[in-house]
């Protein structure tokens, strides 16, 4: 993988998410509990900002290069989440694909809004770094991979729900 190839697809799968919260429409229904469980679609979108700034935090690590270690006691794991108000997601600890109940409350009471930008703060902080990182850097920490972890593949699990629930109040309607 080199950053030419890379950077496109992450900007596709992005688009592709963004269209899709587009089509839910009003801020009221991305509020609505029972997207996902008893989630909502802001809540869904408050998972996918902390796992965008857990990688952007890293990529800002290799520019700067430091070094990030992973979290492999419960402490330091506590830790880490208190200290950086995200999990550790690359840790053994994490479980990586489930929603972290301490996110979700996290942002409970931050508006829809204020969630929208700062994910989109997150997003942009990510390709930025990814422009400015050389090939080897990427290569080194694995970037391509890790990044594709914490962006676009959330995007698809969050957009497979959303979809899902997209459906089911389209089938009630009619």
């Amino acid at each position: 993988m080199n950053k030419i190839i890379f950077l496109p697809r992450l900007q596709r799968e992005r688009d592709k998410f963004e269209m899709l919260l587009n089509q839910t429409g009003f801020s009221r229904q991305m509020t609505m509990a029972g997207v996902f469980r008893n989630l909502s679609i802001k809540d869904l979108l408050a998972d996918v900002l902390s796992r965008e700034q857990f990688i952007a935090d890293r990529l800002s690590e290799v520019l700067h290069g430091e070094n990030y270690s992973l979290c492999t006691s419960y402490t330091a794991y506590e830790n880490f989440q208190k200290t950086n108000g995200y999990p550790d997601y690359e840790s053994p600890l994490c479980h990586k694909e489930k929603l972290d109940h301490l996110v979700i409350q996290k942002y409970k009471r931050i508006s829809l809004d204020d969630i929208v930008e700062q994910e989109l703060a997150a997003y942009i902080s990510i390709v930025s770094a990814m422009e400015k990182l050389t090939h080897e850097q990427c290569l080194d920490h694995d970037l391509f991979h890790r990044v594709a972890e914490h962006t676009y593949k959330p995007y698809r699990r969050t957009g497979m729900e959303i979809q899902r629930w997209l459906k089911s109040i389209e089938t009630e309607i009619k």
